[in-house]
């Protein structure tokens, strides 16, 4: 194990955010130098926090099973090298998920019984941006080629693992994306402070020169049919993810100015890297109003300020959670407490407990009418004598999505299940001969950890269709691969 000390004589301590004054002035990552670099004076002290328990429930916190006492042990010891193999053996993407995931690991971690967790995530981003520093993320090329080909339609993290694992087992693979560039709402939905888009690049590249195909502009639907797709290909796999935005059905919702928050976000973070937007939404100098409390709502407040808005407020139906873990939440669940983004740092007002009732405006719209709500009998509850309006003359939707678009459903005649999501088997695969599902087509809106993970399975489950066994994957060719620079 760690230092058996380790947990008693370090506090736990994290990356230091930039100043907000100065981040807000700029799209770049919110750590000086990024997130490892700001790690690297104290990770190895923070992984020796590590119990490496008996029974190790971060396994059971993290859907992928990370190896974390394993990894954190040789952190701690300087093997990076080993470090990065033990972390890449169950996870496609750490740079994704060590900068995205809620770290369900570390609700879970055995230390953070009786004191703080340890800081997995710190520890995971570290591992493998040092990595990516060192040139030792190598492209794995198959050492023999199955002659079978498998689509995959959608370039965000579930359909980027499938891909991957599929390709590396000598399948021929082609991933098929309707945007312009392969990344999905990864790369268009997550704004460039919380992750900037080099780090996805750096991924493509690698899985290009192991052999995955990318065709970008393409939408299965319209440019070729769901059913020649399947004709095309031996197996198909659906990673469209839930894209279909929660609406509000409320007087003045046809106003201008009103908009889901993935209208915005894409068009922010084009904007950011550069590109020209027509006709963008901006939010500078407006009074900006954001229906939803969660990640994809912070993403809009953080982007609203730092394209100069008047003023930004955050709305959540729910009440304000707790600070603390609450008692009907114990360890080692995800419990539901207050959390602090980064945006929420640098702006901004949130309110809690408040249903929005009416847009109001001309043909634009310039307020809207909010209530404070209270649970009763399981439903939320205006209650009385607390009607009022807010300025408003930008309004962000951002909660969450219903389930996947349906023609896919429909040209393909698949079975939902009672949420609208695609049904599927244990071995991910649909109604349907040679059709897969994975990520939050058929799971429902989810975590980026969650998408990884069943990316994985659902290879597990096409290499089973097609060759009636499931492969090991191959080791890197070392001698012979070509490092990959960011």
């Amino acid at each position: 194990m760690a230092d058996p000390r380790g947990f008693l004589n370090h506090s736990r301590e994290g990356a230091e955010r930039r100043d907000v004054t100065e981040r807000l002035k700029d799209w770049q990552e919110v750590y000086d130098g990024g997130l490892a670099k700001s790690l690297e004076p104290i990770i190895e002290t923070q992984a020796s926090r590590c119990m490496d328990c008996g029974v190790p429930f971060c396994h059971s916190g993290c859907p992928l099973g990370n190896i974390m006492p394993e990894w954190n042990d040789l952190v701690w010891r300087g093997d990076w090298r080993t470090a990065l193999d033990r972390l890449h053996s169950t996870n496609n993407f750490p740079e994704f998920t060590g900068r995205l995931c809620p770290a369900p690991c570390e609700t879970a971690c055995v230390v953070g019984m009786n004191r703080e967790p340890v800081t997995i995530r710190n520890i995971e981003v570290s591992i493998i941006d040092k990595a990516w520093a060192d040139l030792r993320v190598l492209p794995v090329q198959p050492e023999w080629h199955s002659l079978k080909t498998i689509a995959v339609v959608g370039s965000g993290p579930s359909g980027l693992a499938a891909a991957q694992q599929l390709t590396r087992v000598g399948h021929t693979v082609a991933v098929f994306e309707q945007d312009d560039q392969i990344g999905g709402l990864l790369r268009f939905g997550i704004p460039e402070f919380k992750m900037e888009k080099s780090v996805i690049d750096a991924r493509i590249k690698q899985m290009t020169l192991e052999g995955t195909i990318f065709i970008c502009n393409t939408r299965i639907g319209r440019d070729i049919s769901w059913a020649d797709l399947r004709d095309r290909f031996d197996a198909v796999i659906i990673a469209i993810g839930s894209r279909v935005p929660r609406d509000l059905d409320l007087p003045g919702r046809n106003l201008n100015g009103i908009h889901q928050a993935m209208e915005y976000l894409p068009q922010a973070n084009r904007s950011a890297l550069g590109e020209e937007v027509k006709n963008q939404i901006v939010a500078t100098g407006k009074d900006v109003v954001i229906i939803g409390g969660g990640d994809t709502g912070a993403d809009c407040l953080g982007t609203a300020l730092r394209q100069g808005a008047k003023s930004v407020t955050q709305l959540e139906i729910m009440p304000i959670p707790p600070t603390s873990r609450p008692a009907n939440q114990p360890w080692p669940t995800y419990p539901m407490i207050y959390r602090v983004a980064s945006a929420h740092e640098e702006g901004g007002e949130r309110v809690f407990s408040v249903s929005t009732t009416k847009f109001l405006g001309d043909q634009s719209v310039k307020s809207l009418e909010l209530t404070e709500v209270e649970m009763k009998d399981g439903r939320f509850q205006p209650i009385e004598g607390t009607t009022r309006q807010i300025s408003a003359d930008l309004v962000l939707l951002a909660m969450g999505f219903m389930g996947p678009e349906t023609q896919v459903i429909d040209e393909l005649n698949l079975e939902t299940d009672a949420r609208g999501n695609i049904a599927r088997n244990e071995l991910f695969a649909t109604n349907q001969d040679g059709v897969f599902v994975c990520g939050d087509a058929g799971r429902g809106q989810s975590l980026i950890v969650w998408a990884i993970a069943e990316g994985r399975s659902v290879a597990h489950g096409v290499d089973s269709y097609l060759t009636g066994k499931t492969s090991h994957l191959p080791r890197p060719i070392a001698p012979t691969a070509r490092p990959l620079t960011l």
